[in-house]
């Protein structure tokens, strides 16, 4: 049907705004995601400030793609073996599934009460039927999984579900280092070298360091907690001062094995035991010339999201706390494996 004249002009109308729109609005430069009033925001701005997040909820989606991917497989390995003996899947189920599921004993549901009687808060008597229920399909499920396993051993099974790329943040390695500087792997220190935890992380990291050798170097960052450790960022400026004399890592050592004691008369004793020239190095403490530098560490690692320490980034990818070895050799190896040769 034809519309009418003045049908028509309210259609012309309607869609003008947009065709003014679509007429007018720019492309956005290159890695914008916004702008306020002419001040852009970079995608690189909103990874710094919601990524970890975003890595985080893509790592969940991983993980039930990999679980319903896993039962998937489960389920084409038994209907391919309930062919093979010609029988029913429900057959097949029922005598290496069902049969062979271990049963539920008094004994577990005891157990699996006590550990949930504060939110059940019934007696065990009302329950058990229940728990005894939901026990069986467990263990029913876990023959069926073992069961297809067994299948899966004697079948060709490929899988090309690949995991998210690591989050990483970008990270200034500018501070000083220890280790080879083409090393595979860089990892930067947010520290504070009056954090007791920092202190218990130098053996973690050192043994890492001596794991992996000229393949992982370590950067450190200044992270002075000033409110926690009111000596601390002086601490920091004295080990900077200390870099002058080629002293660093030794006098962060001292730093630590001695902490908290960092006041004026420490800060000189340490740098009179490792040889330095006294009047020199009191010359730089006193001056305040690596304040500003301290200062730029610290913000930098706010803009990171650091809010205590130590906080590690191994190339890039993030990593609070006292870890144990397992977990940086756990992400050292991941990212050695990322850089091999195909």
């Amino acid at each position: 049907m034809k519309p009418s004249g003045l049908h028509a002009v309210l259609m012309v109308i309607a869609m003008f705004p947009a065709a003014v729109r679509a007429q007018t609005q720019k492309d956005p430069p290159a890695g914008v995601v916004a702008e306020v009033d002419g001040e852009k925001i970079s995608s690189q701005d909103l990874d710094q400030t919601a990524g970890e997040s975003l890595a985080d909820a893509e790592r969940q989606v991983y993980k039930l793609k990999q679980k319903k991917l896993q039962e998937l497989i489960d389920d084409r390995l038994l209907a391919k073996e309930a062919k093979r003996r010609n029988v029913t899947l429900d057959a097949l189920v029922a005598s290496e599934v069902t049969a062979k599921a271990v049963p539920v004993t008094n004994d577990d549901i005891h157990r699996i009460y006590e550990l949930n009687k504060a939110q059940l808060q019934r007696p065990e008597a009302e329950v058990a039927d229940q728990i005894r229920s939901l026990l069986q399909d467990q263990k029913i499920a876990d023959r069926r999984r073992e069961f297809a396993k067994s299948l899966e051993a004697n079948s060709k099974v490929e899988i090309y579900l690949d995991p998210p790329p690591p989050f990483r943040m970008a990270v200034g390695a500018n501070g000083p280092s220890s280790g080879a500087a083409n090393a595979a792997v860089t990892i930067v220190e947010f520290e504070d070298f009056q954090c007791p935890f920092c202190r218990k992380a130098q053996e973690t990291v050192q043994q890492v360091l001596a794991q992996y050798k000229d393949k992982v170097r370590l950067v450190h960052r200044d992270f002075p907690l000033q409110p926690l450790h009111p000596d601390s960022e002086k601490a920091h400026e004295a080990a900077r001062c200390a870099l002058e004399h080629g002293k660093f890592w030794e006098y962060r050592e001292l730093l630590y094995k001695n902490a908290p004691a960092a006041g004026p008369q420490q800060l000189m004793t340490y740098a009179t035991q490792l040889g330095m020239d006294s009047d020199d190095f009191k010359k730089c403490v006193d001056s305040g010339k690596y304040k500003d530098a301290v200062l730029r560490d610290e913000g930098e690692g706010e803009k990171l999201g650091v809010q205590g320490t130590p906080a590690f980034f191994i190339n890039g990818r993030p990593l609070s706390g006292a870890q144990p070895q397992s977990e940086f050799a756990r992400v050292i190896d991941e990212e050695l494996k990322l850089q091999a040769p195909r």
